[in-house]
């Protein structure tokens, strides 16, 4: 191969585990919802890398190396690109664990500085719609999370409550609007058992889709008395943890 001697790097974390993150190299599903329909990739020293953009571009190399779940090297060229054909540039893509997901560090290495300046905002796009498509998958069911959510709000055994709580809030949850402000699952479970008190039969149910980008959710709701009678609309803002849990709350009435 042409020897490399201009690269560009680019660095994010994404906010999954590592073990999730390395999957779209190694699964041709994944790889395709990352790069487009018919994009595919044979995981193994030697296996084709084929990538078919949405615009009809089509790009193709082949695996060097592979290492789960830290890196995968691959060679990229591009069918009638004279000037960068099939195995003339080397992406090098690795990743780290930290505490909030992965972080991933990406080299592409170059015969040329006019290539390279090419990618530039190719990879800061392209990367970006890898971490939303990770976050997709991730956060599937974040819909749910929300409904239990709500639905947590009407459970009046303490015991129960705490448990499932436990099960879609991590133990440093935090909530705040115009009647909250507390952290961690205990105070907020007493917080919860202070507004069936102050507030009984009161309910609140989702309305409409929920919308979520990058671990950012939100879900709007209507609350009704306990005759049916609606008490009012609103929106709340759920930050969602690599770990797929509730991070924090963030309640706005209209």
């Amino acid at each position: 191969m042409t020897v490399l001697t201009h690269q560009l790097e680019r660095s994010l974390v994404i906010e999954a585990p590592r073990d999730v993150v390395f999957r779209y190299f190694t699964d041709p599903g994944r790889w395709a919802a990352w790069w487009g329909a018919g994009s595919t990739i044979d995981a193994r020293p030697g296996g084709r890398v084929f990538i078919r953009y949405p615009n009809a571009v089509e790009a193709s190399g082949d695996v060097l190396d592979i290492s789960a779940p830290d890196r995968i090297v691959f060679t990229l060229g591009y069918a009638g690109n004279p000037s960068i054909p099939h195995g003339a540039s080397r992406v090098t893509i690795a990743l780290e664990a930290v505490p909030r997901g992965t972080r991933l560090r990406l080299r592409h290495e170059f015969a040329g500085a006019d290539a390279r300046d090419q990618h530039v905002q190719g990879w800061r796009y392209q990367l970006s719609l890898f971490a939303n498509v990770v976050a997709n998958e991730r956060h599937a069911g974040a819909a749910a999370l929300a409904d239990a959510w709500f639905k947590v709000w009407d459970e009046a055994d303490p015991d129960a409550r705490m448990r499932a709580l436990a099960r879609i809030a991590s133990p440093g949850v935090r909530l705040h609007d115009k009647f909250s402000c507390v952290e961690g699952l205990e105070e907020l479970s007493a917080h919860i058992a202070g507004a069936q008190r102050f507030m009984p039969g009161v309910t609140m149910t989702r309305r409409g889709d929920t919308r979520q980008c990058q671990g950012t959710m939100l879900a709007d709701w209507s609350a009704s008395r306990a005759d049916g009678q609606p008490l009012g609309n609103g929106v709340n803002v759920f930050m969602l943890g690599p770990d797929g849990l509730i991070e924090s709350v963030t309640g706005f009435w209209q």
